[in-house]
């Protein structure tokens, strides 16, 4: 899960930044709103951070920027101020939450896990690319309308590029997923590559190609085909 912070106090966005890869997020820091806004703009996210006072832009402008130009990334804001007006403002342009200053790392961290299971939920329960279909809720796969047996930790693999179409996925970033703590680094890259290659044979596009593709040097890859 990639998680954008966007706050101007630098202590303060190191110390969540800090927290939050320890909780195995992928983490980008912008200080400042115009920043913030270039990044969100150009990169997918799964959830921003937003401070509201920013400085060159501030965080309000943010935002409407950000759902004016379609992005439904959720968005948690966080603000110094016990006001009710930046409140009713934040959610009215599009916040899905907010958090007051100072807050609790843990009250952070539920808030952020709220909000990334809400987003889950909603999304629809089936991950599709040409003609490979994954129900998440089932966890039944299917090629060209043919079910496809695969093992847990294939199952899990593929289910995750799928999350992640379009972006390149490290081995790194799969071993902890499907691993969690139970693969050391010496011996992940093998493993991965392994259950890629086992996939591969089981899981093909509707012209005989694989779905997978290997990105030398950084992971795997996952195009929408739709």
């Amino acid at each position: 899960m990639r998680i954008l912070i966007v706050e101007d106090e630098e202590t303060l966005a190191n110390r969540i930044a800090e927290v939050l890869k320890k909780e195995r997020y992928e983490i980008t820091v912008a200080f400042d709103g115009a920043n913030g806004l270039d990044q969100a703009l150009t990169e997918p996210f799964d959830l921003i951070i937003l401070d509201i006072l920013l400085p060159k832009l501030d965080g309000i402008s943010v935002l409407r920027e950000l759902r004016a130009d379609g992005i439904k990334t959720p968005v948690l804001l966080l603000t110094a101020k016990d006001d009710i007006e930046d409140k009713v403002r934040g959610l009215d342009s599009g916040a899905d939450d907010y958090l007051t200053k100072p807050f609790a790392i843990a009250e952070l961290l539920a808030r952020i896990r709220s909000l990334l299971r809400r987003q889950s939920d909603a999304k629809s329960a089936e991950l599709v690319t040409g003609d490979v279909c994954v129900n998440t809720h089932t966890r039944e796969v299917r090629c060209s309308d043919e079910l496809v047996n695969l093992t847990p930790k294939e199952y899990a693999i593929l289910e995750f590029l799928l999350y992640n179409k379009n972006r390149v996925v490290s081995r790194l970033s799969i071993a902890e997923h499907v691993w969690g703590d139970s693969l050391d680094s010496f011996s992940m890259t093998n493993f991965v590559d392994v259950h890629v290659k086992n996939l591969r044979k089981k899981i093909t596009s509707d012209n005989g190609t694989g779905i997978i593709e290997t990105v030398r040097g950084l992971g795997y890859l996952i195009r929408d085909k739709e």
